[in-house]
């Protein structure tokens, strides 16, 4: 696994990034292929906050926890990775179409900072590959990566550029660019 560590507003040790290099590696079991870890560490108010990102095969899995102790953000992190492989590692296999996990999706992120609205200032831009998925992929990719909502290409609906949502009631919605409402 490659890892890439970023601080925040610390310095981190080197004991800390060889306990997380430890914690997060035992990962590397459930991917066939080699995957990224890229782990962020910062301390908000006192307290130490670990995000943990892997990407492996256009998969991405997050964690964030803040708690008094960076070690113990580390731990709970990767314990919120591991159930969220678990839980959907079952779950991609049944229900996905073959193949849903060799696809790459790299976003690539890019600061807005110099470019400023009248009304709206953007803080930041994303850039990212839009591929085609089912509706249900598009979703366990959303909450993977626990975001409200997901722009993907909809197979079903013949490439249409699509957006699944999480609604209030806890529901998924889907806006597309054709086809019919429900």
């Amino acid at each position: 696994m490659k890892f890439t560590f970023t601080e925040k507003r610390m310095d981190s040790s080197p004991s800390l990034r060889e306990y997380a290099i430890k914690k997060i590696s035992k990962f590397d079991r459930f991917f066939k292929t080699e995957a990224e870890a890229f782990v962020t560490f910062s301390v908000e108010r006192g307290r130490y906050l670990a995000e943990i990102t892997i990407h492996n095969n256009g998969m991405y899995y997050r964690a964030s926890e803040l708690t008094h102790d960076m070690y113990a953000s580390v731990d709970s992190g990767v314990a919120a990775i591991e159930r969220q492989i678990r839980k959907n590692k079952t779950r991609l296999s049944k229900k996905l179409r073959d193949g849903a996990l060799e696809r790459e999706a790299i976003p690539e992120y890019m600061s807005a900072e110099d470019e400023e609205d009248e009304e709206f200032k953007i803080v930041r831009r994303k850039h990212f590959s839009i591929k085609p998925m089912s509706p249900q992929e598009a979703i366990l990719q959303m909450n993977l990566l626990c975001h409200e909502f997901f722009v993907f290409k909809n197979m079903d609906e013949n490439d249409a550029v699509s957006v699944v949502y999480k609604r209030h009631n806890g529901d998924y919605g889907i806006i597309s660019d054709e086809g019919e409402d429900e």
